[in-house]
């Protein structure tokens, strides 16, 4: 029997080869056949998760409450250190200094990434701003967040402040954070499927020890991490808890 193994699209594109690096080690260490399979949106993923054909996910934490509730995920492992946070970012040449200081009109570029949103536009309200008086710039992806900012066609730019810091020195130069979130409990994690369950503690083990192997170090750099976490069903459940409270 195969699995489904995918991957939250909003993961850096230099860490393409690293998951599919992954998948083979993974394969290799459990001997079950598991198959990586990336889509390019979060609809379309979703999609796929709805209709049950997802064994394994690295998922977003917006994603985690539906995994969790809806389908039976349980999670396995975070990257060890690792926190999603959001940055809102200018053009080097705006004016602003201040969050207070934007205005009601101001064009807003962000990704799908719903964490992210999130985040950002609670970052926002001390402007007063919100989905009614901004001006909506969705983009693919967090380069064309930063080119619309750029170019003049976004005020300001939502990031994943692992997206933003991976960004080249050429191009942050030429922008500016006017603040990054700390939030720090709220991070990507490793979740197995209701078909792999019986096979949890062993994967969970796997993956704990994995830095501590010459072979699995290589992996975790290929992917930017320095280690994987255990986390426990409660750490989760607060971490939706949390979630919740932030998107009302």
């Amino acid at each position: 029997m195969s699995f489904m193994f995918t991957v939250s699209p909003d993961f850096t594109p230099d860490h393409l080869s690293g998951w599919y690096i992954f998948n083979t080690w993974i394969q290799r260490q459990t001997d079950l056949a598991i198959h990586l399979e990336m889509y390019n949106d979060f609809h379309t993923q979703r999609e796929a998760i709805n209709n049950d054909k997802i064994d394994l996910i690295y998922a977003n934490p917006f994603d985690a409450a539906m995994l969790v509730r809806e389908k039976g995920f349980q999670p396995l492992v975070k990257a060890g250190g690792e926190a999603d946070e959001a940055i809102i970012a200018v053009n080097s040449e705006n004016a602003v200094e201040d969050i207070a200081h934007l205005l009601e009109g101001t064009k807003v570029a962000f990704t799908e990434d719903p964490d992210v949103h999130l985040m950002g536009m609670i970052m926002l309200e001390p402007a007063d701003l919100d989905k009614s008086n901004i001006i909506e710039i969705p983009s693919d992806t967090y380069v064309l967040v930063a080119k619309h900012l750029l170019k003049g066609e976004a005020d300001v730019g939502i990031f994943l402040a692992e997206a933003y810091d991976d960004l080249s020195s050429m191009i942050k130069k030429q922008l500016r954070i006017l603040v990054r979130s700390q939030i720090s409990v709220i991070h990507h994690s490793l979740m197995i499927g209701p078909k792999l369950l019986d096979k949890k503690e062993q994967i969970q083990q796997i993956l704990v020890d994995m830095n501590a192997d010459e072979k699995g170090q290589g992996v975790l750099k290929s992917l930017g991490f320095e280690e994987w976490e255990k986390v426990e069903n409660d750490e989760m459940e607060f971490m939706i808890d949390l979630m919740d409270a932030l998107n009302t």
